[in-house]
């Protein structure tokens, strides 16, 4: 993969998050799986590349005029957004325990997000001749309607026939799906036009309602894609590529957790800018293994920039 001025463009929704910082009072900001990977992505650019993100969100609210203004001043472009006539944003609730564990509530049944690829042709479809590499997620596919899922993955072809890599990380929710099943056949037709898939093996394992974590690590590592990435908790985690490449890269270990929001997020931006930067699969996990650590260490899915690591990507 080379650095040359690479268009990355990640596809999905961001919310309106709000944290408890005391009993009686939040904090709000943004976040969203794909929106936070975008984010610390735009941050390790460097130049290298250039980020925009993919979404809807209201036309005039005040709640996404300043979600504009955040995506702008982290230096991801806005060009692919869609503005829809009175929807709104989604809404979710953190609440961090001591280890770091999160309970989330969500008000997001008719975010704008989820009406994407509804109606006309939306600009990412338009300019889809633009997009060098193309980064989606399970919370990307399990937020639209089947049909605007099918016009998503038209899309992905139309992307594989232009030469564009398509990443995709298996982030799983099952609150999103009707069935693990549909999950399960969404998910294939993902992994068969994914270049490089970034797996969670408990979400996987989740998907398929499986118990067996050997015999799944077997199945994950057998997809069809040319670069497969398999997290596994505190256990390192297992890159396999293309002319047989197979590489154990132990995790980060941290003296205190305190948030475990958007640690496979930013495990996905650190591994992604690392390859985009020109370095091999297994540096490329380790980079994203070292920010991955970083941001389980401060409260929030966005840490702030002054804690981003210098030397990331050496």
């Amino acid at each position: 993969m080379t650095a040359s001025q690479k268009h990355v463009v990640a596809l999905g929704e961001c919310m309106i998050e709000l944290r408890n910082v005391e009993p009686e009072l939040m904090r709000q900001s943004f976040g969203g799986d794909t929106f936070n990977t975008a984010v610390y992505l735009a941050r390790l650019a460097g130049g290298a590349y250039r980020v925009s993100y993919a979404t809807a969100i209201g036309d005039n609210d005040p709640y996404s005029n300043a979600m504009l203004a955040n995506w702008e001043s982290e230096g991801i472009g806005t060009e692919f957004v869609c503005k829809r006539p009175g929807e709104l944003p989604g809404l979710y609730t953190i609440q961090v325990g001591g280890t770091g564990e999160r309970v989330f509530s969500y008000w997001c049944q008719n975010s704008a997000a989820r009406n994407y690829f509804e109606g006309e042709t939306n600009s990412l479809e338009a300019r889809q001749d633009e997009v060098d590499v193309f980064y989606l997620s399970g919370i990307s596919l399990a937020i639209l309607s089947p049909a605007g899922r099918d016009r998503l993955y038209r899309l992905m072809e139309s992307l594989r026939a232009q030469d564009a890599m398509i990443v995709f990380d298996n982030n799983y929710c099952a609150r999103l799906w009707p069935s693990a099943e549909a999950a399960r056949v969404a998910y294939q037709t993902a992994y068969a036009l994914a270049d490089i898939a970034l797996v969670t093996l408990s979400d996987e394992l989740e998907v398929h309602e499986a118990q067996g974590e050997a015999q799944m690590l077997e199945r994950v590592a057998a997809y069809p894609c040319r670069e497969v990435v398999i997290k596994r908790g505190a256990l390192p985690t297992e890159v396999r590529g293309e002319d047989g490449l197979r590489a154990m890269i132990p995790v980060e270990h941290v003296s205190r957790v305190v948030d475990m929001t958007a640690a496979g997020d930013a495990f996905a931006a650190g591994y992604l800018a690392a390859r985009l930067h020109g370095l091999a699969p297994d540096a490329a996990a380790r980079a994203g293994n070292r920010l991955a650590a970083t941001v389980i260490q401060y409260p929030g899915a966005i840490i702030p920039l002054a804690a981003m690591l210098t030397g990331l990507l050496a």
